[in-house]
């Protein structure tokens, strides 16, 4: 019988150490670049301030509850609390640790930050774009698609020529630049397909496949820097400001507005659960009032809009 060769599991040393083993093991389970990035700030923000908490369960335990019980905005609170459990779990399962400091938090309730732009602003941003250039045909195309279909920037700025269909007019998301991982295909306006077709003819020749639809005058990937600044560029022209996500926003909010199913808005913004389009819904609720006063069939049967008659008191 062959001898059986036991490997003795080797522990990180320091947090560095184990924070760069977890990063590895979730890149092994195919979590996107920006999620990696995510789970290495926050996990080194808190160790970074209390450098000394991986050596000692019990000091950990003890930073822990001070680093969460910070006054901070419940989306941050809930960030800390994502990643950093999601590395503490990694390291019980690892064996550095035998429990979770975080296992009895619970998220704190958001309710987000939904941008309301009227359709007037949104109509003179359209304008500000200068077509004459490659930046500008650029931006249009941008601003056009993303108040098309609500594509969030970072999957914006990964699309190839090839992931966009101008004949069948949709756009592919595939799942490797995709938030949640999943690909999804998304109908797009004629306009829309124009402004992207017009972008693509500008595209200089010697640019190879793989550069970007929405990229640089020089062929570079945009970012979200990048497209803020831009963006910051024409608020300051329209005097209202307006981030790269209110655009997305705005798309929700009139798909709704103008009779767009809820379930359908789920699917093409590419929500894992109805509980964000919820928040959408619940923003036009306001508006919904507004139509049935107005379109109530009461209004001509009974006729509400007219002035109502005094009651006459009777003794």
């Amino acid at each position: 019988m062959a001898k059986v060769i036991r490997l003795e599991k080797h522990l990180p040393d320091t947090w560095q150490d184990a924070m760069q083993d977890f990063l590895y093991w979730k890149q092994a389970q195919g979590v996107s670049e920006r999620t990696v990035q995510d789970y290495k700030l926050h996990i080194s923000q808190f160790f970074k301030r209390h450098p000394k908490a991986y050596d000692d369960p019990k000091t950990l335990k003890k930073n822990l509850l001070e680093y969460m019980a910070q006054p901070v905005k419940p989306a941050t609170f809930n960030l800390r609390l994502v990643y950093l459990k999601a590395f503490f779990n990694w390291c019980i399962q690892e064996g550095i640790f035998t429990e979770n400091p975080l296992s009895g938090f619970k998220r704190r309730k958001d309710e987000g930050r939904i941008c309301n732009l009227d359709d007037d602003t949104l109509q003179q941003l359209l304008t500000l774009p200068n077509k004459k250039t490659f930046a500008g045909l650029r931006d249009y195309a941008l601003i056009l698609l993303t108040l098309d279909t609500g594509i969030r920037p970072k999957e914006a700025f990964s699309l190839l020529v090839s992931d966009i269909n101008l004949r069948n007019l949709n756009v592919v998301i595939r799942a490797e630049n995709a938030k949640t991982r999943v690909s999804r295909t998304l109908p797009i306006m004629p306009a829309t397909a124009q402004a992207i077709r017009d972008l693509i003819a500008a595209r200089h020749p010697a640019w190879k496949d793989n550069v970007p639809v929405f990229c640089t005058a020089d062929g570079t990937t945009l970012n979200a820097q990048t497209w803020g600044d831009r963006l910051e560029y024409y608020s300051k022209k329209l005097g209202t400001k307006i981030r790269p996500y209110d655009l997305r926003h705005s798309f929700a909010l009139l798909y709704l507005r103008n009779g767009g199913h809820a379930f359908g808005l789920q699917r093409t913004m590419g929500h894992t659960t109805l509980t964000m389009t919820r928040r959408y819904v619940n923003l036009t609720e306001a508006d919904l009032k507004e139509q049935h006063s107005m379109a109530s069939p009461l209004n001509t049967l009974i006729g509400t809009k007219k002035r109502v008659r005094r009651v006459k008191n009777h003794d």
